[in-house]
């Protein structure tokens, strides 16, 4: 296995030939990658003190952390991060013990916390916040710190969530020939 994509307490990252995750992406543990996703440069993804899911034809672009919140008394499941199919993760986005669900645009920079849930068809603005715990409800654009609805999604824009997955299924594609 590759020193960048590594177990922790025996626990390696699953995935299959169809993703792609580059040389220089750090992804560690108890990591579950779906059909046709890709983990883009310089991502940090650690899997150590809970688990994390990814959907299939996701993308995790460039400078991207997802991490995860461990089990403890006052939290007995912890927060794992579960992120659903045809998502973008926009450059240097934070997601943390949170659930991104189907067909979602998150914003570069943005950042999710733990216990926050993003129901699917949402555009998440870029350097918004989502407090912990906060729900968004489908079918919304979401901006600012902390994250408000701005305005219901355009049929356009529901259109461009699984285009933009896609996009990066084809490019991940020319990577890996």
């Amino acid at each position: 296995m590759n020193s960048h994509i590594r177990p922790y307490k025996n626990i390696s990252p699953i995935f299959d030939q169809s993703v792609f995750v580059d040389s220089s992406a750090v992804i560690v543990g108890d990591i579950h990658l779906g059909i046709d996703s890709s983990v883009w440069p310089l991502v940090a993804a650690r899997g150590d003190v809970n688990h994390i899911r990814i959907g299939e034809r996701t993308n995790i672009q460039d400078g991207s952390v997802l991490h995860v919140t461990r089990v403890s008394e006052q939290n007995p499941k912890g927060y794992p991060l579960i992120i659903g199919d045809d998502v973008t993760v926009g450059h240097k986005a934070m997601l943390h013990g949170c659930t991104v669900g189907n067909r979602i645009l998150i914003g570069m920079g943005a950042i999710i916390l733990d216990g926050a849930v993003i129901e699917d068809d949402v555009i998440i603005g870029a350097g918004s916040l989502v407090p912990p715990g906060k729900r968004l409800e489908s079918g919304y654009l979401y901006v600012g710190s902390p994250v408000k609805a701005a305005r219901p999604l355009k049929e356009a824009e529901l259109s461009f969530l699984p285009a933009s997955a896609d996009n990066y299924v084809r490019l991940k594609n020319e990577y890996l020939a």
